[in-house]
């Protein structure tokens, strides 16, 4: 399945030109081009910008700082970027529980079991 650099750049929240310039500057992200130059991401692009993503925006490294963590520990990177990913879900999970929680009218118990 592909994805259009319109649909990429949405999911992450940054502009086409941003997605460009990323592309131009790492070498992992190599999006499929048609021939008329329409750039096609496949789920590892997708992984790959996710990686320059977080480095880049959640890190907040420079465009050198993020080149040097992929150069020296690209698996510390992806197991680092993994987990933040999944820590970021269960947050998710838990606060539409808390909210559905909210929800519900429970009733206060007695303040002492004599009034039973």
């Amino acid at each position: 399945m592909y994805y259009t650099i319109g649909d990429v750049a949405e999911y992450f929240g940054v502009n086409e030109s941003t997605l460009r310039y990323w592309e131009d500057e790492f070498d992992i992200i190599t999006p499929r081009r048609s021939s008329r130059g329409v750039r096609f991401y496949n789920r590892e692009d997708i992984d790959n910008v996710r990686l320059v993503h977080y480095l880049l925006k959640e890190k907040g490294l420079t465009i050198a700082g993020a080149k040097k963590q992929l150069k020296e520990n690209r698996p510390g990177v992806v197991r680092t970027s993994e987990i933040i990913s999944r820590l970021k879900n269960v947050r998710e999970e838990l606060s539409g529980i808390r909210n559905e929680l909210a929800k519900i009218d429970i009733p206060s118990a007695p303040a002492d079991a004599a009034d039973l």
